[in-house]
């Protein structure tokens, strides 16, 4: 199988690819090669250009067709619809990374992929829909062969699932306050990435596959209190933990509020039957206790040294005095 992975160093992609080599798959990347860096992986061949870059592609993929491609950094409509002209006949499978921040917020758990997509909040989940609904439409025109994949909250040793970053975690060492949202008890879905490249590297040539959407992520369910519990503990402290509500933490910073707003401030979980049921070998088996510890490794070896993020800890200075004194004013 002859496979196309746009992007390829990322999250997600690198996994992918790495498991993609090991079964054997002539395996492609397409992009600038700029990032190779923590995520170099040994046997794929590169074509190096700028996907951004439409006639530069078109001639970087003039002599190539695939039996799949898959498009890991399409964010915006017109990606998508670029990318249908790029592949239309050259090859037999096109998967879109999408989002489960796609959906709406759920009336019901478990979330399935049947769940509605509406996201009033967050503007990168509005595109996203955008992109599902262009691939959509194009089949029914066209036939174009799309598989759409929604993951959701997934990490690897580098990528620290906190509200802020490595930031949260120097501040955690030094004792001072973090945010989470709410009271912290709504439950997340963390998904390490080597599970979800099982799911995704079983889906690729499967014809069965196309104008089909999964979900692809852990069955493990925790509450934010019991992921930043996790993490600090690994750092061996007590973290200072200041809840404050959405609502709020949006007025502060947009972006955060967004996020939040958007997806991670509502309870999450998610039925994996369909994807077991195309890939019988998924079976996500890394609880984030042990993710953790890879997490925290990291950090330590490679992220402690650095500066904090100056606009994370102002963020988190000026929120949690200005909550705290408002609390102790009702207090008082």
């Amino acid at each position: 199988m002859k496979a196309l992975f746009i992007g390829g160093t990322g999250v997600l992609s690198s996994a992918c690819s790495e498991l993609a080599i090991s079964k054997g798959i002539d395996l492609f990347h397409l992009n600038r090669g700029l990032s190779a860096g923590i995520r170099k992986i040994e046997g794929v061949k590169t074509i190096i250009s700028d996907i951004r870059n439409f006639e530069q592609t078109k001639e970087a993929l003039k002599k190539h067709s695939f039996d799949v491609v898959v498009d890991f950094i399409a964010y915006e409509p017109e990606h998508v619809q670029n990318d249908i002209q790029l592949f239309e006949g050259k090859t037999k499978q096109f998967i879109f990374i999408s989002s489960a921040s796609a959906y709406e917020v759920p009336k019901q758990l478990p979330v399935t992929e049947e769940t509605p997509l509406d996201n009033p909040y967050w503007e990168y989940s509005r595109k996203k829909i955008a992109c599902e609904n262009i691939l959509k439409q194009t089949y029914e025109k066209t036939g174009f062969p799309y598989t759409i994949i929604r993951p959701s909250h997934t990490y690897d040793k580098t990528k620290i699932p906190a509200i802020g970053g490595y930031t949260v975690l120097h501040r955690m060492l030094k004792g001072l306050p973090v945010i989470l949202p709410g009271d912290g008890t709504s439950i997340w879905t963390l998904t390490y990435h080597k599970d979800f490249a099982v799911g995704l590297v079983g889906l690729l040539g499967n014809e069965k596959a196309i104008n089909e959407v999964f979900q692809i992520t852990s069955d493990e369910w925790l509450s934010w209190n019991n992921i930043y519990e996790i993490l600090s503990s690994e750092l061996g402290v007590k973290p200072n933990i200041i809840h404050i509500p959405s609502e709020i933490i949006a007025l502060y910073d947009k972006e955060i509020g967004d996020g939040l707003l958007g997806d991670k401030a509502h309870s999450m979980i998610f039925n994996n039957t369909k994807i077991k049921s195309f890939v019988p070998d998924f079976n996500p088996q890394v609880k984030f206790k042990e993710g953790a510890k890879e997490i925290i490794k990291w950090y330590i070896e490679n992220t402690q040294q650095l500066e904090a993020d100056k606009n994370i800890n102002d963020f988190m200075d000026k929120i949690t005095s200005d909550f705290t004194t408002f609390v102790s004013g009702i207090k008082s």
